[in-house]
């Protein structure tokens, strides 16, 4: 594998041990005002970040590559409010998308097929993940400023099969 490649590779992987840390935060906020359904939500983001974390891991061992650890940053945790805090993990996915786009891209431009397939799949999630938090955000901003609307989502998101614990 290209060194480039392989080390914006690693470099994912610490991204996404970074997104668990921020949904993980998140969570964590959301519980101390006592909005369980939205830290529920959350949660189950990080256990998705660890896994996606833990595929390409997994890909760089079956490729016979060195997989490097890096430091993971700590989360800026200053939320406003739910709103501001769902408008963050919005972000972030996009950036995340931005990252995955790049791969593909240069894994494409050095013809490594396999990398090239490998993260079309992330590709897709990200789509996925994008639109969960643009929904859940639209829903959000749509309510005219209610604090009780939000109590109904979170309330809804909480009894939600869909985000198991």
């Amino acid at each position: 594998m290209d060194e480039k490649l392989l080390e914006h590779l690693n470099k994912q992987i610490n991204k996404e041990m970074y997104s668990a840390y921020l949904y993980f935060a998140m969570s964590n906020y959301f519980i101390n005002i006592n909005m369980e359904g939205f830290a529920k939500v959350v949660k189950e983001q990080a256990k998705e970040e660890l896994n996606h974390a833990r595929k390409i891991y997994n890909y760089l061992v079956a490729r016979n590559e060195q997989v490097v650890l890096y430091a993971i940053e700590a989360p800026d945790t200053n939320w406003i409010n739910p709103i501001d805090t769902i408008k963050n993990a919005l972000a972030h996915e996009q950036f995340i998308t931005s990252q995955f786009n790049e791969l593909f891209e240069l894994s494409r431009n050095l013809k490594d097929y396999a990398t090239e397939v490998f993260l079309q799949w992330f590709i897709k999630e990200q789509v996925e993940e994008e639109d969960k938090f643009r929904t859940l955000l639209e829903k959000m901003e749509n309510i005219d400023n209610c604090d009780c609307e939000i109590m109904h989502i979170d309330r809804n998101l909480k009894i939600d099969e869909e985000y198991i614990e």
